[in-house]
């Protein structure tokens, strides 16, 4: 059974190393300490309770831990052994440098206390003052003896006149000497102290006159308004050792000590994360206990370890299904900010390079590699989704060879920057100058599509010398003759695009294609949703959920379930132990990154707001235009339909709530949010082409008066029969 962390008796390890050597145990030819004889001989040796907080100091027991080898502090050099000078003394330099840091602490202490030594001085001679009386009163209580006051009540109370006599007789007697004290003690100060006052030296009077003043108003202060305060606050944390982790996992249910095929066993030794930010140890459970039930306990065994959930983080194994990672922060990793993006130097980068993304739980600088990937982003609003998604945008928008299409649903100011460097872009679905938002988004999506099956087809017949495995590479996507650059395809609030009637159809269809089958012919996604369940119903609830579920890299802010988490970050995650519904509403921009390498980290994002976006675009389209890249929108071409669909526009200006639209209103409204195309429109040229494909022209009635139009039901009917022809 495990030691107690509240035992104070410690294993003797050197009364065991002459054990070893004592042919006497274990026969002449022993070779292994006797561990039962030995463990009989223990040497009393205090030490902090383990649930104090204290500086973290590892505090790891000498003792063996069942079943595994020692945990304790792993040495500072390969031979185990401590340096003989300090690294701090080690060499002039670091002399000097240690010299210099305590030098520095000093003057800054100095300089804090200094400024404020005289209310210090206010607040020492006011709480003296309090001091004396108090101190005044304590002797009263003592000379009064106060201390048997219940005594003699209690003797009062059960009529025990003989008791109450003789405890009054040994009260007055103990009045009697303690009053002769006192009495002595107030002749002495008042005689001797003006005797004292006039022949001590100053500089001797002076500090007994500070040390009477301290010393009274530490009497008199209360215990929670202390005089002088700290100049430097040490960080403090929970105190870490394996009897506590011992007792954790116990609490938790995991195993039992008495139980020898039942107790949690150590497969490492304990070691301090190379980035100074916590401990770890690798935990072998107990036969027939497994990863999972780790994982279901996490709460359990930060509860038995005394943090923070957000501080245990639990890894598997992939030796044993029943070993795993135990990696305890010092403090919580995840409330501190990553800070600002490095990409505010506004430097070129290179899309085939990973992308700056975050730090991860232990300060680790995490990237997610866009080549070749989708990236799926989810989270509940204001979690950070958005700004996570720009952040990628914008390593790709300071690649002057990457077309870039950025079409958000939700209409956002967030994006609408990126019309500085985006071939195509869309923003929410209101009707605009540049078309209806979903129609541009169909258009955007043809003309991906087209473009990807053109570069397989290009690449199927360019020499293998130019195109090994018949792949784009980096050569080729920069190079303008071949006229395939790397394209990043960004959508936030995709939810949209998959609930706007007929038309999401056929946009559902589209991004299913592409994001099956366009990554591997330089075409990224990076995809962001609030509604990682899905919208509507029937085929296009289908291909939500295909396009959903094909994506390759997985990032999820905080969701509001498990099983959300789980449509986010793939099946699975939740029983491997990653859980977004666990983060707290308070960490923005902190989620789980699952699928952009072997490790699943919990990424604290960098920070890009609206300014930076701004900063950083505009350096983006100062490099395209230096290379001559800038295209579409961003270049003011016109991308225009070159032939309208009619009954689509006409459905469009509709309203929502309104059972059709008289022919002049809706020449009126195509003119108005489609002047490219129908700026010259009549009401009778326009009931001309709605009437050749079968629509009637019925009387609609507006504010009393009832004229000629359109009835929505009549067009979306023409819309199904031509799409069923």
């Amino acid at each position: 059974m495990a030691s107690s962390p509240h035992d104070d008796d410690r294993f003797d390890w050197q009364a065991a190393e002459a054990d070893l050597n004592n042919p006497t145990i274990g026969g002449s030819d022993a070779e292994v300490v006797n561990l039962d004889t030995a463990r009989a001989r223990r040497t009393p040796r205090p030490r902090p309770s383990g649930d104090e907080v204290t500086h973290f100091d590892v505090a790891l027991d000498e003792e063996p831990a069942p079943g595994g080898g020692p945990v304790d502090v792993p040495p500072v050099s390969p031979s185990g052994r401590k340096p003989v000078v300090p690294s701090s003394l080690a060499g002039w330099a670091n002399i000097k440098a240690s010299l210099r840091d305590g030098l520095a602490v000093t003057a800054y202490r100095a300089g804090f206390h200094g400024l404020r030594s005289p209310w210090y001085a206010t607040q020492a001679s006011f709480w003296a003052v309090v001091g004396v009386v108090r101190l005044v009163d304590r002797q009263r209580r003592w000379w009064w003896v106060t201390e048997q006051a219940a005594l003699r009540q209690a003797a009062a109370d059960a009529g025990d006149a003989a008791m109450w006599h003789k405890l009054h007789r040994e009260v007055k007697n103990t009045r009697a000497w303690r009053g002769t004290v006192l009495t002595l003690g107030a002749v002495g100060s008042v005689f001797g102290g003006p005797l004292v006052w006039t022949l001590a030296p100053w500089w001797a009077l002076a500090p007994a006159m500070v040390a009477a003043v301290a010393g009274l108003a530490h009497v008199g202060r209360p215990a929670d308004r202390p005089i002088i305060t700290a100049a430097v606050v040490a960080t403090r944390f929970r105190r870490v050792n394996p009897d506590i982790i011992l007792r954790a996992y116990y609490a938790a249910g995991l195993g039992h000590p008495d139980r020898p095929h039942q107790q949690v066993q150590f497969g490492s030794t304990m070691a301090r994360d190379p980035s100074g930010t916590g401990s770890q140890v690798s935990i072998d459970l107990p036969y027939g206990k497994t990863f999972d039930d780790a994982t279901k306990a996490r709460g359990a065994i930060a509860s038995g370890l005394d943090v923070a959930m957000s501080q245990v983080f639990i890894t598997r194994d992939p030796t044993s299904h029943r070993r795993h990672t135990l990696w305890v922060a010092d403090r919580d990793p995840l409330a501190q900010s990553a800070g600002r993006t490095p990409l505010l130097r506004c430097k070129p980068t290179d899309i085939w390079q990973p992308a700056p993304f975050g730090l991860d739980e232990r300060g680790n600088k995490v990237s997610v590699d866009l080549m070749w990937n989708s990236v799926l982003i989810g989270a509940q609003p204001r979690q950070g989704k958005t700004f996570a998604a720009r952040m990628l945008a914008l390593y790709a928008a300071l690649d002057p060879h990457v077309k870039l299409t950025v079409l958000d649903g939700g209409g956002k100011p967030d994006w609408r920057k990126f019309a500085l460097v985006a071939d195509r872009c869309a923003f929410g679905l209101a009707m605009t100058r540049d078309g209806d938002p979903a129609e541009i988004v169909v258009e955007a999506l043809r003309e991906i599509k087209d473009d990807v099956q053109d570069r397989y087809e290009r690449l199927s017949k360019l020499p293998a010398d130019i195109c090994p495995e018949g792949k784009l590479t980096r050569e080729i996507a920069r190079n303008p003759k071949y006229r395939m650059p790397v394209r990043a395809v960004f959508l936030d609030e995709f939810q949209e695009y998959f609930d706007l009637g007929d038309i999401s159809k056929e946009i559902a269809s589209l991004l299913v294609y592409l994001v099956k089958v366009a990554p591997a012919a330089g075409v990224m996604f990076v995809d962001a949703t609030q509604r990682p369940s899905g919208v509507g119903g029937g085929q296009v609830a289908t291909q939500f959920i295909s396009f959903r579920d094909n994506h390759q890299v997985r990032f999820s802010l905080r969701t509001g379930s498990w099983n959300v988490s789980d449509l986010v970050l793939g099946a699975g995650a939740n029983s491997e132990g990653y859980d977004s519904s666990t983060l707290l509403p308070s960490y923005k921009g902190v989620g789980i990154l699952r699928g952009a390498s072997d490790a699943t980290p919990t990424v604290r994002t960098y920070l890009a707001d609206a300014d930076d976006t701004e900063k950083i675009l505009i350096a983006a389209r100062k490099l395209r235009e230096a290379a001559g890249t800038l295209s579409g929108m961003a270049a003011g071409e016109d991308i225009a339909r070159e032939g309208r669909d009619v009954l689509a526009d006409v459905r469009a200006v509709i309203e929502r709530g309104e059972t059709g639209a008289q022919w002049e209103e809706i020449a009126a409204r195509l003119a108005d949010r489609l002047p490219e195309a129908y700026a010259d429109v009549t009401a009778e040229s326009i009931s001309a082409q709605v009437r050749a494909f079968g629509v009637r022209s019925v009387d609609v009635k507006r504010s009393g008066k009832a004229l000629k139009g359109a009835k929505a039901d009549d067009i979306d009917a023409a819309i199904t029969r031509r799409k069923a022809a």
